[in-house]
């Protein structure tokens, strides 16, 4: 069963890590990575800390994310272990059955209610251990109902959820214990990793066409050149670019038989003198905006390219009209600074000389 090996995995790698006194404090479903083989791997242990299971020592409770924080971290405890971590772990075992997340709540008052749904109210001893606000606690009593919240969980995949997400963390026992479950040792057993779903990537699958890898090898290296410093390339990002490079690759070899077929006909208009057909003009779009063979692809496939070219001699226009309007502005306000000039501390010669009106 694919769910009890990744499961598995999961309880193996939190045994390894408590095991050297490490908890890992944000464990979900983003920071566990699996590989094309099906291995699971924990990874991002930016929140992750030491700590000492007999000496007491004050940890932080704003860590794990909302939706797998287990309630002592929401009610204030900086006195915890490796519950927090067995916590996150059921969550996702319940998450792996249902599809979806199973308590995912807006703030710590609605993450609480939704625990205390699941999960049943606390005794009257744990809130006296625990000492929270009052308006922490739940407005009713509220008994466990894993059965009826998920009627697709078997009953051994019930009986790990109930020992995992108990309130008391001294009931969630540690990762070794977990794994003893019988869960894992009853019918059907987990699977190995040659039954788990193989994830391929497009590197694995030979492509027909190479065009748009060379497409896309030649924007990366043109990028290098337009500065020192490289930016992060994402996933969805490389994405992107792979589908431009195959946009550009359609677009390229449409343009590639138009010029064919209209060489062809150039040819057959000049090596005859009595066609009545005459060899059409160049076109007038300027140098700097034809095709370069080292421009990104990207920028030549832009859907506005074709239309900004074509409409060149209005920009020239435009920015001549534009050049016209700001001489004249500079003209009118040299004139309004001449005349605006305090005259009433000038005799009649000085002014004269300033306007042009001396004697010869």
């Amino acid at each position: 069963m694919q769910v009890k090996s990744y499961m598995q995995q999961l309880l193996a790698g939190l045994e390894h890590c408590h095991e050297r006194g490490i908890l890992h404090r944000d464990i979900k479903g983003s920071n566990l990575l699996i590989d094309k083989n099906g291995v699971l791997k924990i990874a991002d242990f930016g929140l992750a800390n030491f700590y000492k299971h007999k000496t007491k020592c004050p940890l932080t409770n704003r860590v794990v994310t909302l939706w797998y924080r287990a309630p002592e971290l929401l009610l204030g405890s900086r006195d915890y272990g490796v519950g927090i971590d067995l916590w996150s772990a059921g969550c996702l075992l319940a998450e792996m059955f249902a599809g979806r997340p199973i308590m995912p709540g807006r703030n710590e008052i609605e993450q609480l209610h939704k625990i205390f749904k699941l999960c049943g109210s606390p005794t009257e001893d744990y809130w006296k251990n625990v000492k929270p606000p009052a308006t922490f606690r739940p407005p009713q009593q509220y008994k466990p109902n894993f059965k009826e919240a998920f009627p697709c969980l078997p009953d051994s995949a019930l009986g790990l959820l109930h020992r995992l997400l108990a309130l008391d963390p001294s009931y969630r026992g540690t990762a070794a214990s977990a794994l003893q479950n019988e869960f894992f040792i009853s019918s059907p057993l987990p699977c190995d990793m040659s039954g788990l779903p193989v994830i391929s990537t497009d590197e694995d699958e030979p492509s027909q066409s190479m065009d748009w890898r060379r497409i896309l090898h030649r924007n990366q290296k043109s990028q290098k050149n337009y500065g020192t410093h490289r930016r992060k390339v994402s996933f969805s990002g490389l994405i992107a670019d792979i589908a431009f490079a195959k946009q550009e690759t359609h677009r390229t070899s449409s343009s590639q038989s138009q010029e064919t077929a209209y060489s062809s006909s150039s040819t057959a208009s000049v090596t005859n003198p009595n066609s009545s057909q005459e060899i059409p003009p160049r076109s007038p779009t300027p140098a700097a905006f034809r095709s370069q063979p080292n421009r990104a692809a990207k920028t030549e496939a832009h859907p506005n390219a074709l239309k900004n070219i074509k409409n060149y001699p209005l920009l020239i226009a435009s920015l001549t009209e534009a050049a016209h309007h700001l001489e004249e502005s500079k003209l009118g306000l040299y004139r309004r600074s001449i005349s605006n000039i305090d005259s009433r501390n000038l005799d009649l010669e000085k002014i004269s000389k300033l306007f042009g009106f001396e004697d010869n």
